[in-house]
């Protein structure tokens, strides 16, 4: 079996919070070398946020559970920036590496004097690619950006929620790690370009315009009929029923019990014919209320009814294998226990279990994808901050007594 794809790349990440170090993350998954440049003088955000073990907030140093999360893979090495040998430790890092990514905001990477001019003057051969919130251009250029901002701005929240309600977000911040999959993506065809010309470049990513991506059905479909998309819920405007119903109370906590639901999606009238047997209510299927998607539709709050009747006296579990056995798309909705316990997912090894330096031994979320010829895994957990500043500055040639000089001069911070 082949070694790993991007095995001897060097990527230097100048990430912050989410979007940036997650495309690194992924670039460490295939075998990138991944240094994270930080500084203790002003962690990361995610350093800083739960969750923690046991409850307990620690030190930004350790890192919080959704920073090792997103930093799998990694090297961690602390700058100061600000100082002169701070600054001159990156130049070196950069000059031996390959490719350079931040998701600072526009202008904020020149005014630190690592702008592309500059770091091509280091290597002329440099990748860069920058992830700003609204790209290096335009009257937006130097907006604040956040995800949860950039999903409002594409008009995401126009069409998730319950219709008549405020735009609603999806539950976490979907911009971030949709960007930071556009990033990775960026950077590969970089480097492949590179391998093809000798030619480095810079790359203006924009964080609101890869999630419009996200969104494009919706943007064309307004063209095409000049209606605004409206939010429908768990509903679907092809598809009836479709939702997420009710079942019987699942074990919890000792002593608990848990709401539990599952969803349901049916296509067509045949799978329709089909739910209407499993419920062993057959005379629905030629009811004239429901017998086809325009019935269902006009008469879908009772329809929903119905089936939430019959979902409401069995297991999520049992709902699940009875409707998929006669091929309609239906799941549980999962709580992370059952996630973690998940049979398919362990037969194919998505958790990573790593031993974590301040937080012991957990399992994280691993490569969503397998290569019949090649290494893709993770190999490291989360670093903490600086942890690995010494044996980068070996690697780059520093003496024993240089290091110590910087740590005298705080640059090493």
């Amino acid at each position: 079996m082949a070694g790993k794809p991007l095995a001897g790349i060097r990527i230097v990440d100048l990430g912050w919070v989410w979007s940036g170090p997650y495309a690194c993350m992924m670039l460490a998954h295939l075998g990138a070398d991944v240094i994270r440049v930080e500084s203790s003088l002003r962690p990361c955000l995610l350093r800083i946020l739960p969750p923690w073990p046991g409850g307990v907030p620690g030190s930004a140093s350790a890192g919080g559970g959704t920073f090792t999360n997103n930093n799998l893979g990694k090297r961690s090495i602390s700058l100061d920036l600000k100082t002169p040998d701070g600054l001159e430790v990156a130049r070196r890092l950069i000059a031996s590496s390959e490719a350079v990514v931040n998701n600072y905001a526009a202008g904020v990477i020149e005014r630190l004097g690592l702008g592309y001019k500059n770091l091509r003057k280091l290597k002329d051969d440099i990748i860069l690619v920058c992830l700003s919130g609204m790209g290096d251009t335009g009257p937006y250029r130097e907006f604040v950006a956040y995800g949860q901002g950039q999903a409002a701005m594409s008009g995401f929240t126009r069409f998730t929620g319950v219709p008549g309600r405020p735009p609603k977000t999806a539950g976490f911040v979907l911009a971030d790690p949709v960007a930071g999959a556009h990033g990775a993506f960026a950077v590969l065809a970089a480097l492949r370009h590179k391998r093809k010309t000798g030619q480095g470049q810079f790359v203006d990513m924009s964080q609101w315009e890869a999630t419009l991506q996200m969104v494009g059905d919706a943007v064309v479909g307004y063209q095409l009929s000049g209606l605004e998309p409206q939010a429908m819920g768990n509903r679907h405007p092809q598809m009836s029923p479709h939702g997420l119903f009710r079942c019987k109370d699942a074990e919890g906590e000792p002593g608990k019990l848990l709401d539990a639901w599952v969803s349901i999606a049916v296509a067509d009238d045949s799978q329709w014919c089909r739910l209407c047997e499993a419920m062993d209510a057959r005379a629905l299927a030629s009811d004239k209320r429901f017998g086809t998607l325009q019935a269902r539709k006009s008469n879908e709050t009772e329809l929903e009814a119905i089936i939430g009747a019959w979902t409401r006296q069995k297991s999520a579990r049992a709902v699940t294998e009875r409707l998929q056995g006669l091929g309609i798309a239906t799941f549980p909705s999962s709580t992370h226990l059952d996630v973690f316990e998940d049979s398919n997912l362990r037969e194919r090894d998505f958790f990573a279990e790593l031993t974590h330096p301040a937080h012991g031994r957990h399992a994280y979320p691993g490569v969503p994808w397998r290569m019949n010829d090649t290494v893709v895994s993770v190999d490291r957990p989360a670093p903490t901050l600086g942890q690995h500043t010494e044996e980068v500055l070996d690697e780059l040639g520093y003496s024993r007594g240089e290091i110590e000089r910087l740590h005298s001069v705080g640059a090493l911070k």
